[in-house]
Formats: C-alpha cells, structure tokens, sequence
C-alpha cells in the first residue's frame, strides 16, 4: 500500500494521469447529470404525499451525501498526509474543503426548503440537521486555518490534526435520526432490508447521486492540479527572488 501512496503522490504522475482521466470524467459527469436532471425533473412522477416538492429531493440527498464523504475523504488525505508525509495528500484535502463546504450548504439550503411544506418550517434544532451545521462549520474552520498559517508544513498539519478531530461529527450524523428522536425520515436507501423508495424515484435518485460524485471529483481534480501549479509557481519565485539576492550580493 505505502508502494501505490508513493506511486500516485508523485505530482508529475499525479498531473499526467489526472490530465488524462479529466476530459473523460467531465465527459461522463456530464451525460450523467444530464440524465438524472431528465428523469428527476421530467420524467420521474410526483409523489403521492409530498406532490411534486420530492423533486428537491433529488438535489438534496445527492448533496448530503457528499458533504459527508468530501470530508470523509479530506479525512483519508490527512491521514495519509501525516502518516507518509506527502505533500500532495495535504494539497488534495485542502482543494476538496470549499466543494465539501459547497455541497453542505447547498444540503442545509434544500432541507431548510424542503421542510417548509413537509415540517412547516425551515429549520427547527433537529439532530440531524444541527450536526450537518456543524459539520459545515467545522469545513469553514479548516479553510480558515489554512489561511491564518503562511508556511504549508506547519498549516499541513495543524489543519490535519483539526480535519481528523472534526471527523468524530461523521457517525453523529449519520446514526443521529437512529439514536434521538428527531423530524428528519430515517434512512431510505441504504438499508439491510432493501430501499424503502419505489424504483420510479430511486433510479432518478441514484443517477443523480453518481453525476453528483463524479461532478466533485472533477473539480477535486482540477483543484488539486491548480494547487500543484500554485505551488510550482511560488517555488519559482522564490528560487529566483533567492538567485537576484546571491547575485546582488556577489555584485556588491
């Protein structure tokens, strides 16, 4: 395993093969959202209590579900970062934090919308949606401290040591509807004894969910290859700000 981190953690492989899966990831990113938007807006029918409001549904699920695993794959980063110290894995957490923090709140303003007419209100102190509150909080806190922090080792691992903190807020929310009472419905799709949602509105939701991923892990491409060249340019900098100080030095 430390053989294939060392492998890929390389920034040239990293940027020859992520220049070479990035047209086809956006390609099938793409189809997929295309055909999910078809059938959750079109294609799909309402549903028999909640009418034609579950079709927010088909954003918010998608991005709950990554807000939760963005972090959870910041957290897979920091830890591969601190354990192996590779600079790419801090790099790649750092760039998937604002679309993590992106899809979070994009969550928090779909349920605020869809509980309206299901809750009749928009936000009530439910245990569900107070952790994913704070788990958007705890991404503002992370992207914070990268920026309060000039020198990326010493910012590397302080907003390491802070991600694999907050990831204790993960199984919070995902058993929060299982362990208190709360207004948010239980789980409906991955469960032991099968969905609990007819296949008219699970495909649509399932295909969504898949252009969602692939959309995040688009841009967590892209982000992270402009971190790389962020980083190649600033070493650029300075190695030539270091040569015109050696040389005014040796001309003095």
């Amino acid at each position: 395993m430390a053989r294939s981190i060392q492998r890929f953690a390389n920034p040239a492989q990293f940027m020859a093969l992520s220049g070479a899966v990035l047209p086809w990831a956006s390609a099938a990113a793409a189809l997929t959202l295309g055909v999910g938007l078809y059938f959750a807006l079109l294609a799909s029918p309402p549903d028999y209590q909640q009418s034609e409001t579950v079709r927010m549904m088909y954003v918010h699920v998608p991005s709950a579900w990554l807000a939760s695993a963005g972090y959870a794959s910041m957290a897979l980063a920091c830890a591969i970062g601190l354990i192996w110290r590779h600079p790419l894995a801090f790099a790649s957490a750092k760039a998937m934090a604002p679309l993590g923090a992106a899809f979070t709140f994009l969550a928090l303003v779909t349920g605020a919308l869809w509980g309206k007419p299901m809750w009749g209100a928009y936000w009530v102190w439910d245990a569900r949606l107070t952790s994913v509150l704070v788990l958007f909080f705890i991404y503002l806190g992370y992207m914070a401290l990268w920026e309060v922090i000039e020198d990326f080792s010493r910012a590397a691992k302080a907003t390491s040591v802070f991600c694999l903190a907050g990831a204790v807020n993960l199984p919070v929310i995902r058993f929060s509807v299982d362990w208190w009472n709360t207004l948010h419905q239980p789980a409906s799709v991955a469960r032991l004894d099968g969905p609990a949602i007819h296949s008219s509105i699970l495909t649509p939701l399932l295909i969504m969910a898949a252009g969602f991923t692939l959309l995040f892990l688009v841009l967590a491409l892209v982000r992270t290859r402009t971190e790389i060249l962020q980083r190649r340019a600033a070493a650029l900098e300075a190695a030539q700000a270091s040569r015109a100080m050696q040389t005014g030095g040796s001309a003095g």
